[in-house]
């Protein structure tokens, strides 16, 4: 898709820099992922408030909190010029909520974009992801998107390493056959992935599989684990000769910082000549965590210059309107290239990371298009819920933004969910190390691997259906 400038989008005339008055604000202004939750990461200490429309609620009745709902879309709002009003009528809170969401006609905005993202979900869980770094859950993420309207198999494509999956044994590639005893063909013709959900620890989730071990009949119980943010960190050689360092980024939160600096400082200790970063399971995170990621790739080429230009609505502009700036780290490179694999399950923050680094340096995608989210949310506490109504959207230094048809990758690969992540033969890496030795995409290994397929047309492409939230971080 072409990035549109958003740089006339009304707000924009008023920007700056954060600096040290904003930095709180700053972490709480997240580029949210999909689907649940909250799709965004706001790292340790969130400072959520109660943004422009004022303080709390009188008290927390269903009609107090519905007024002071109304108030905060009126202020705060991305949208808050033609989205639809509806004055408090006590009823469920979540339905007045979702009827204040924005649902088109914005001259500014492209034909067709509606808010799919803005949600809601109690402090605890948004603290628990956002501030802790924790997810509660099963662990175990399946290729939804992929097999619906195909004869592929449910397959397992990602497993978190602290989770209660990977305590027996489930790996990606494994093919589920059963779902609390549900064949997987029924599941994937219903669409609905919700038994990969959880909502308290000590549930269960019975799961029939197949791998080149055998068959398998597991039982999980759902716990609170530990996250593990940055992962598969390696340093390898390229069949063309080039020195090479790979690290995969799921979760942008604070807990991811120390681990991928880690990794870069491994890569400059080696002599990488080109770096791959692995955001295709990355969902969305603070504008802060991502700027400081993005720092790493160019070193010298970004420091100082914007990372992101954020757009409020015309109330909130005078006093939010900002921009970010890459910043300066030791272990960062000095590359005039990068790769990052991308795919529909990279979103929000993750894109920004791409759009981000273009102006700069060569930024090659491989894998498949984003999933089409340039807009964010700013954190508000209340009576026990955080919500995150879209507040501002998103843009790189040359103000290219309003990407919601997702960034097209450079090299068009599907994924192989029989690969190992990191290895040299999954097909997503296997073609950034050929590109680096080479210049072009491999068409051999792009056409011989498993092509993402459309999802339904009423639901995002980038929302794995109805399965668990915490994937969605946010």
């Amino acid at each position: 898709m072409t990035q549109q400038d958003v740089s006339s989008y009304p707000g924009a005339a008023c920007r700056r820099r954060r600096g040290s008055a904003l930095m709180a604000a700053a972490k709480r202004l997240v580029l949210i992922g999909p689907l649940g939750l909250l799709l965004a990461s706001c790292g340790g200490g969130v400072d959520v408030g109660y943004g422009g429309g004022g303080g709390p609620p009188l008290t927390c009745s269903v009609g107090d909190q519905e007024t002071w709902l109304a108030e905060y879309f009126s202020s705060d709002y991305l949208w808050n010029a033609t989205s639809p009003y509806f004055p408090p009528q006590t009823a469920a809170l979540g339905d007045y909520f979702n009827a204040l969401l924005y649902t088109g006609g914005d001259p500014n905005f492209p034909a067709g974009v509606a808010d799919v993202w803005s949600t809601y979900s109690s402090d605890d869980a948004f603290n628990r992801f956002y501030i802790n770094g924790q997810d509660l859950g099963y662990g175990v993420f399946v290729d939804g998107i992929e097999v619906q309207g195909t004869a592929l198999p449910l397959t397992v494509r990602f497993v978190d390493s602290n989770s209660p999956a990977a305590a027996q044994g489930v790996a990606r590639g494994d093919q589920i056959t059963a779902i609390n005893g549900v064949p997987a063909a029924t599941v994937i013709a219903s669409n609905d992935y919700s038994a990969f959900t959880a909502s308290t620890t000590g549930q269960t989730l019975t799961l029939d599989t197949q791998n080149a071990g055998g068959a398998h009949h597991l039982t999980l119980t759902s716990a609170l684990y530990t996250l593990a943010p940055v992962s598969n960190v390696r340093t390898f050689t390229s069949p063309g000769g080039r020195t090479m360092g790979y690290v995969m980024v799921k979760d942008t939160i604070d807990q991811a910082l120390a681990p991928y600096d880690a990794a870069f400082a491994q890569f400059k200790a080696a002599g990488v000549q080109d770096v791959v970063v692995d955001l295709r399971y990355d969902a969305g995170g603070s504008v802060a965590d991502g700027e400081i990621m993005a720092s790493y790739p160019a070193g010298p080429a970004t420091d100082g210059k914007v990372y992101a230009n954020l757009y409020f609505n015309d109330y909130l502009a005078s006093v939010q309107d900002q921009y970010y700036t890459f910043d300066h780290y030791a272990s960062a490179l000095g590359l005039a290239r990068v790769y990052v694999l991308t795919g529909p399950r990279t979103c929000a923050a993750a894109e920004q990371f791409v759009n981000g680094l273009k102006p700069f340096v060569d930024v090659v995608t491989v894998g498949d298009a984003t999933c089409g989210k340039p807009v964010g949310t700013t954190p508000v506490s209340n009576c026990g819920t955080t919500y995150s109504a879209i507040t501002f959207q998103v843009a790189n230094s040359n103000n290219e933004g309003q990407y919601f048809a997702g960034l097209a990758p450079t090299c068009q690969v599907g994924e192989d969910f029989s690969k190992a992540l990191g290895a040299d033969d999954e097909p997503l890496l296997a073609v950034a190390t050929q590109h680096a030795d080479t210049g072009t995409c491999s068409a051999t290994l792009a056409n011989g691997t498993r092509r993402a397929t459309s999802s339904s047309p009423t639901r995002p492409r980038w929302m794995e259906p109805n399965e668990r939230q915490g994937l969605a971080k946010r």
